[in-house]
Formats: C-alpha cells, sequence, structure tokens
C-alpha cells in the first residue's frame, strides 16, 4: 500500500493486480442501482503515468454516453483552464470520478452509491500513486477528504503533505459555469489561482524550476 493510500484510508490491499483489471469489473459492476440505465461505466480520461490526478462526482450525460468523464460543457472548461496553465490534459493528468456510472438527472450519488464505488476509486489512486490530486467539488473533497466545510472554505489549501503527496479541494467547473464573473475574488479567479498553485507544484515535480 502507497503512504497516499494509508493517509486517505484507503484498502490496505487491493483485491485487483493492476488497472486493467479493475476497469474489467467495473464494467461488470450491478452493485447498485445505478448499473440499470447506464450507456457506460465512465472510467478515467488521461494518462495513468501522470502525477496530477483529478477526481469530479459522477458522469453526465455526455459522459455516460461516450464512456469518458469530464467531456460536457464542464469538461470542456477544465480542458481550457488546464491549456491556459500549460498543463496537458493528455500527458500530465488522470481523470476519474467518485461514482463510474451516471445518476439519474445528473443527481449527486448517494452515499450507498459512493460507497460501493469506493474500491474502484480506491484502487485507481493507489495503482495511479500520483502526486497531486485535485477534488473537484464538493462531492469529491467530502467522499476523499471526509469534510463537511463549505468548498470556498477549503478549496486553494493542501493537504496530506507528509510524504510529498498533496490533496487540494477546487471549484466544480460546473460552478464556474454558473458564475462568469473574473473579477478578482470571483470563484473563476480564485480557480485561476488554484491551477497556477497546481502548476507550480507540477513544475517543482518535473524538475522544471526550484
Amino acid at each position: 500500500m502507497t503512504k497516499l493510500a494509508e493517509q486517505l484510508n484507503l484498502a490496505s490491499v487491493s483485491p485487483y493486480d493492476n488497472l486493467e483489471q479493475m476497469y474489467a469489473a467495473a464494467r461488470q459492476c450491478t452493485n447498485c442501482d445505478l448499473c440499470k440505465a447506464r450507456n457506460n461505466v465512465v472510467l478515467f480520461r488521461g494518462n495513468p503515468e501522470a502525477k496530477l490526478m483529478i477526481i469530479g462526482e459522477g458522469p453526465g450525460q455526455n459522459e455516460d454516453e461516450t464512456g469518458l468523464p469530464f467531456v460536457g460543457r464542464a469538461g470542456q472548461l477544465l480542458d481550457k483552464i488546464l491549456a491556459s496553465a500549460e498543463i496537458d490534459k493528455e500527458k500530465d493528468v488522470y481523470i476519474c470520478n467518485v461514482v463510474k456510472c451516471r445518476p439519474p438527472g445528473n443527481r449527486v450519488p448517494t452515499p450507498q452509491e459512493m460507497a460501493q464505488c469506493k474500491g474502484f476509486l480506491e484502487a485507481q489512486i493507489q495503482f495511479i500513486d500520483p502526486k497531486l490530486i485535485l477534488l473537484a467539488g464538493s462531492t469529491a473533497m467530502q467522499a476523499i477528504l471526509q469534510v463537511k466545510n463549505p468548498i470556498s472554505k477549503v478549496r486553494g489549501k493542501w493537504f496530506d503533505q507528509q510524504n510529498g503527496a498533496k490533496v487540494m479541494a477546487i471549484f466544480h467547473p460546473s460552478y464556474l459555469l454558473r458564475n462568469d464573473s473574473r473579477e478578482v475574488g470571483s470563484p473563476k479567479w480564485l480557480m485561476w489561482q488554484d491551477i497556477k498553485e497546481v502548476k507550480r507544484q507540477l513544475d517543482v515535480l518535473n524538475g522544471s524550476t526550484t
């Protein structure tokens, strides 16, 4: 088990030998009712070797149709934000969700649904072993950090830094779509500050700066 898994109270032993084995199990999963209406199990996009992992809430309609996370309007905005900070969405990031099947009407997944998907997310974190994790939105923040504070009070702060693995909550891109202002102190402005900090940390990890 990785040190990050210990810090986040993840399972000590994964039942899977590798990511591909986990993916195969997830595609066959019928552990909760979300399986009944899905078109696709939505597992990941990006690079399994990336140092940065982004965890969202769950798939929406576009994601359910394509089998890829963050490909709708919110995902397109996320891609633009990453690109503006010169973070390569294909090379530098591994993106996934807390739950792998779309909740009806894009509602928030229930605690029971998140619990049924927990083993898949644990496996992703353990096998990817990222150095940086961004939790996009309140649901991902609560699932991983187990905090109830508003995300506006938690975002932008690094957690779990003992061994160099750092975890930060950020606004979900869908929230930014509803708050379009770019004024100082606005959600979009705060998101830009957070992403610049993430880029700075990536540069340190990649030896691009000191």
